[in-house]
């Protein structure tokens, strides 16, 4: 029996036996309420008002400590006696490589596929309201982590749940917390199996082979894709065997090299096409208020927008909070400072410049997209590079790759911290988490898996609601961790040991719980 009918069994037993629990999940999840001549999808709404909420509740903390956030990012409050295992910076660049990949890429071009230009405009502004949700998340995965004996730190929401839930509310707060805890690990642990390391190793291997001569090409074969899931599985295993600080190692130096090519290539094309380029940002604008072909008009486009920004920059997941709670730093509300670039790099940055490129460019396979009726995808983007880099798809594949790996490094990293706080933090229990991830990584080259994957969305989206909860009702945490982070950046300024701390308003007021 050849390589091929083995996976292909593999497949379809898989997705027999799975399909109807994800299509069960999936209609709850993503349940859908007719709007204005479109469906809207509940847990968008969810994500969004929570975006909302936030920036109200902490006065619009996303614009009026931006200039703080990248003080701290640079290292000016920094304390090198503080536990934890990595920088401001690394902390950062491991949760945006969890974020920036292929939903940047391929998520943005099916959203001006859909919904037209002014998807775009709505994209940004989920992202600027997803800086809040973020930063409330990660400060409370900072203020309630678990420092271990040997210097590692462990934390997100099965930490912050059941440990803030108790703090405030007492036992019935414990038990509640400690139930959300263990629903939350079994979420963030499913995906990160199969949603942040299957589907992204599956997704890299087609891209690869595409540029390669497709099924006929080098890399075509099974051969081909075994080679290049051991390949991947290989590098995993030994980044993951060195923990966080060995993925943020990576991460940092990864990330911003991927992140500044492509941002490089969008600019080319870009400058190229600067006399286009007023007319692009008129028809974001545009569109956004007055969208043409998008089914539900102003509010088809607007819902398109905020659903490709909540899956790319994941704000109010609970996801992020598990990489930045390893940071050094005595004061939580730092690291969700820093946590709130997260969404304006991924989405605010990112995503605008692909969808500036793809309007701007304006190449056959998008008109042919939006005409069809089609979603899209990475291949629009790729033409819209190649009508002026013409050898740009091979350097994108490349890209895609690389965003693809760290992505499936910092997802081990969450996957890991989840088995461990359902299984125990024993060598043996590591082992075993490892050696499974690695096989996984391995069999993302050869399998689909694609109701596995579809199930994991799912799982990871239900943890919003979860999660969300909780990040309501300990927000009057949050507000004192921030008043107390001021009061020490007001203090370091007027002993003459701090910078400037981004703003005339740093003076704390006084909390309300």
């Amino acid at each position: 029996m050849s390589l091929e009918s083995i996976t292909e069994n593999v497949d379809e037993a898989v997705s027999g036996f799975f399909e109807p629990i994800a299509e069960w999940l999936g209609k709850i999840v993503f349940y859908a309420v007719p709007v204005g001549g479109t469906d809207l999808p509940l847990i968008v709404a969810w994500l969004v008002v929570a975006g909302l909420v936030f920036t109200g509740w902490f006065g619009c903390v996303q614009v009026r400590k931006f200039r703080l956030a990248i003080d701290v990012v640079r290292g000016k409050y920094d304390d090198k006696d503080s536990a934890g295992e990595v920088s401001h910076f690394q902390a950062l660049t491991a949760a945006v490589s969890g974020t920036v990949g292929l939903g940047n890429i391929a998520g943005v071009a099916v959203a001006v596929s859909i919904g037209g230009a002014g998807a775009t405009f709505w994209m940004i502004l989920c992202g600027l309201l997803g800086m809040a949700t973020k930063f409330v998340e990660v400060t409370l995965g900072v203020k309630y982590r678990e420092v271990h004996a040997d210097g590692t730190v462990s934390g997100g929401p099965m930490h912050y749940l059941p440990k803030g839930l108790a703090e405030r509310f007492g036992k019935n707060g414990k038990s509640f917390g400690k139930v959300l805890a263990v629903l939350a690990s079994i979420m963030i642990l499913f995906f990160g199996l199969f949603g942040g390391n299957l589907f992204q190793v599956n997704q890299s291997y087609a891209q690869l082979v595409s540029v390669t001569g497709g099924e006929d090409g080098a890399m075509g074969s099974s051969a081909g894709a075994l080679f290049f899931g051991i390949l991947v599985a290989a590098l995993v295993g030994i980044v993951l065997l060195g923990g966080i600080r060995s993925i943020a190692s990576v991460t940092s130096r990864l990330i911003p090299a991927m992140a500044g090519i492509y941002i490089v290539a969008c600019l080319v094309v870009i400058l190229v096409n600067v006399t286009a380029v007023p007319d692009a940002i008129g028809r974001i604008i545009d569109g956004a208020f007055n969208p043409e072909g998008v089914a539900g008009g102003v509010l088809g486009a607007l819902i398109i927008g905020f659903k490709r920004a909540a899956f790319s920059n994941e704000a109010g997941l609970g996801s992020a909070p598990i990489a930045h709670s390893a940071v050094k730093t005595k004061h939580p509300a730092s690291e969700g400072l820093v946590a709130l670039l997260e969404p304006f790099i991924d989405t605010v940055v990112i995503c605008t410049m692909t969808a500036l490129t793809i309007v701007i460019a304006n190449p056959a396979s998008w008109a042919e997209a939006r005409n069809d009726d089609s979603i899209g995808g990475v291949t629009i983007t790729s033409d819209a590079f190649e009508t002026v880099l013409p050898w740009f798809p091979y350097v994108l594949t490349v890209a895609v790759i690389l965003f693809a790996f760290s992505t499936v490094l910092t997802w081990g990293y969450y996957g890991l911290k989840a088995w461990t706080y359902l299984f125990g933090r024993s060598r043996t229990s590591e082992t075993v988490f490892k050696s499974l991830y690695t096989l996984l990584a391995v069999a993302g080259s050869l399998l689909t898996l694609q109701t596995l994957i579809d199930l994991a969305d799912a799982v990871l989206f239900s943890l919003a609601v979860i999660n969300i909860i909780g990040l309501y009702l300990l927000a009057p945490v949050v507000k004192r961790e921030l008043n107390t982070f001021l009061e020490y950046v007001r203090t370091r300024k007027v002993g003459g040991t701090g910078g400037d701390d981004g703003g005339k308003d740093e003076a704390p007021a006084k909390a309300s719980v």
